[in-house]
């Protein structure tokens, strides 16, 4: 059986292992996302926390995928609660460092400027601060985004979904007549979320960053 013929028998099964793949990713980087934003907004003033914050989610990206994951499983179990922990864990430092770097590149003067009219704090930080840092914010999810890809993969260990499940069970069967094409259509099903998805990031910041501060 070639490929496209494995591809076409396989059909329903990887098409539901893709759309888990994908929804786990981003179910995941909307958590990451919320959490390193209001990591980014409580640290970025104070370079000791801002440091702080930086060298804690630098740190978590050093443990090992299947290492986390394997900590993981006597506390919470398998399947998705391990995979959940851990993708949100590991998308944290991209966009922690990002909302701080960016927060802190906006120009005092605008801000400056918002407070001398009467904006509150709050209002400052929303309508002003999160806005002009919303291009590198955006491209700290982008780069999350596409190490998560990689990564929901091998949540498969701990029978997470996702097309990892697919890799995986061709490993498992080396040297079977499929083994191969059960780990290319897994690998090449990754590839195109993951290309799907910077595209759909290329459209949200068309559509949500000024031209002006896109040059």
């Amino acid at each position: 059986m070639n490929f496209w013929e494995y591809l076409s028998g396989r059909r329903q099964q990887l098409l539901m292992d893709a759309y888990q793949h994908a929804s786990v990713v981003f179910q995941c980087m909307v958590v990451a996302t919320l959490i390193g934003v209001v990591l980014g907004v409580v640290t970025y003033r104070s370079d000791w926390a801002g440091g702080l914050a930086t060298t804690t989610t630098s740190t978590i990206l050093t443990v090992p995928s299947l290492a986390m994951i394997g900590l993981l499983v006597p506390i919470v179990g398998l399947g998705v609660p391990p995979t959940v922990i851990a993708l949100t864990l590991y998308g944290l430092l991209p966009v922690v460092r990002n909302a701080i770097v960016g927060l802190r590149g906006v120009d005092p003067a605008l801000v400056d400027a918002a407070k001398g009219i009467g904006m509150s704090r709050a209002a400052r930080l929303l309508k002003v601060e999160l806005p002009l840092a919303w291009p590198p914010i955006l491209t700290g999810i982008r780069v999350s985004t596409q190490m998560l890809m990689g990564i929901a993969a091998i949540a498969a260990y701990a029978s997470g979904p996702g097309l990892g499940n697919e890799i995986f069970r061709g490993i498992g069967s080396l040297g079977s007549k499929n083994a191969l094409n059960q780990v290319l259509a897994g690998t090449v099903g990754i590839i195109i979320l993951a290309l799907l998805f910077d595209a759909a990031y290329v459209l949200i910041g068309r559509l949500t960053i000024p031209r002006g501060i896109r040059v």
